[in-house]
């Protein structure tokens, strides 16, 4: 098995929110109508899953945040792939590991979003992002932070 041909089934969740508890959340193209806060893949290179949230970071929404300021959650949640998604990792796996990390702003700021992945943002106050957020780990991540 080519390791480099397959994602990798550990990922990053980041939660982005202001002092005022305002949640960063965007609509993903694919499914159209899933909001989620930064996510992403780690790199089979990879080793630290704080290095791909500061990646995941820059290339979702364009903030460059400086070093320490992306806090560990020390949470980490395993959910299935669904069977549409499974393609895309190796045979054998049928779960995904989930880091969590948040990032507090003292205020909103404008999101460069990369159009290959999102659509659309909102920043929301924290009971409007729970009802809007699709994925039921990224509900909880909210849910642990508040």
């Amino acid at each position: 098995m080519n390791a480099t041909v397959y994602k990798r089934p550990e990922s990053v969740l980041v939660l982005i929110y202001t002092t005022a508890r305002e949640f960063l959340l965007m609509r993903r193209v694919r499914p159209a109508a899933f909001w989620q806060s930064v996510t992403g893949s780690m790199d089979w290179d990879e080793t630290d899953p704080l290095t791909t949230a500061y990646r995941e970071l820059t290339e979702e929404t364009g903030i460059i945040a400086p070093a320490g300021a992306i806090i560990d959650c020390h949470l980490s949640q395993q959910f299935p792939i669904k069977p549409a998604w499974r393609h895309r990792y190796p045979a054998d796996v049928q779960f995904n590991t989930e880091h969590v990390f948040r990032l507090e702003l003292p205020e909103r700021l404008p999101i460069v979003l990369n159009p290959a992945e999102h659509t659309d943002y909102l920043w929301l106050p924290r009971d409007q992002a729970l009802a809007k957020v699709t994925s039921y780990t990224n509900r909880d991540a909210i849910l642990a932070l508040t």
